[in-house]
């Protein structure tokens, strides 16, 4: 094979990309970095009936989206046993019944538990709207009549990842059964958002649909509120955001990191990119993206 001429500056300089392509051959650099977990994309909330109403908070930047109903006080449901455990684990007695409570009222949505808890501690919804600044978020006499918007919910939720990202709360909502206590299928709403790490879920049991959902992933928060159907709230959460993004390739050619290597156009390195067997791959992430 003959091969072009070039300068004694130009082959330094070819010389290190393939030292660098040889290094990479050999195994010398490592994956650094595992797969990323994405946030969802809010680009479709103009889209979303006025039968919901929807949070999206973006934990990096302090983004924050929402539909025009965001901040209206709605029927809280369970979501406000959020409220009523933060309250019982910072502010109560400290027992294991009062963690036991909270970890059936968040994991099991148990009724019994909330009610329960909420008749030792009354205020805890009112307490926890004012330290948090949940301005659309107020108690009542019976739990379940207790009223918050999901504004006020992402709020909450942001507010615990920051300061106070240890906090059982998070884990139990994490490691949520599969069905509630009272039956209920624990599997739809903001739960079916990408990168997800936890959910907790609210519904009616008396009089019209209502439901509600609430979940935080790595770096976002998320809570809906729908006057209808499950399957109406699952279809307008997920109409609010883009498809789940395509993930990158775990391996790619050879070939195209060689390509990438070069930036001299030099066409030995082409010619040497094309002896390479196609199927010879090495991790996407061993060199940064193009």
């Amino acid at each position: 094979m003959r091969f072009p001429h070039f300068t004694p500056a130009g082959a330094k300089k070819l010389c290190a990309r393939c030292a660098a392509v040889a290094f990479l051959l050999g195994g010398g650099v490592a994956a650094q970095s595992g797969s990323v977990n994405a946030a969802p994309s809010p680009d479709g909330f103009d889209t979303v009936p006025d039968r919901t109403s929807l949070s999206f908070a973006h934990s990096p930047s302090g983004t924050r989206v929402g539909t025009a109903n965001s901040a209206e006080a709605r029927p809280g449901l369970s979501t406000v046993k959020l409220y009523v455990a933060d309250y019982m684990l910072r502010h109560g007695d400290g027992s294991a019944e009062d963690r036991e409570l909270g970890q059936r009222m968040i994991r099991d949505s148990d009724d019994g538990a909330a009610s329960q808890a909420y008749a030792k501690y009354p205020h805890s919804i009112d307490a926890v709207a004012r330290e948090y600044g949940l301005t659309a978020t107020r108690g009542a006499a019976f739990w379940g009549n207790s009223s918050t918007s999901t504004a006020d919910t992402v709020t909450f939720l942001e507010a615990k990842k920051a300061t106070d990202p240890s906090s059982p709360i998070l884990g139990w909502m994490a490691t949520a059964a599969p069905v509630a206590a009272d039956g209920t299928t624990q599997d739809w709403g903001t739960s079916t958002l990408p990168s997800v790490v936890g959910t907790k879920w609210g519904w009616s049991d008396y009089g019209p649909d209502i439901v509600a959902s609430a979940s935080f992933g790595p770096d976002f928060s998320v809570a809906a509120n729908t006057y209808g159907s499950k399957e109406q709230h699952t279809s307008d959460v997920l109409g609010a955001f883009g498809p789940e993004p395509t993930p990158a390739p775990d391996q790619v050619p050879v070939r195209e990191l060689i390509e990438r290597l070069d930036t001299t156009d030099n066409p030995v390195v082409s010619q040497l990119a094309t002896a390479i067997p196609p199927e010879w791959t090495l991790p996407a992430d061993i060199l940064p993206a193009p």
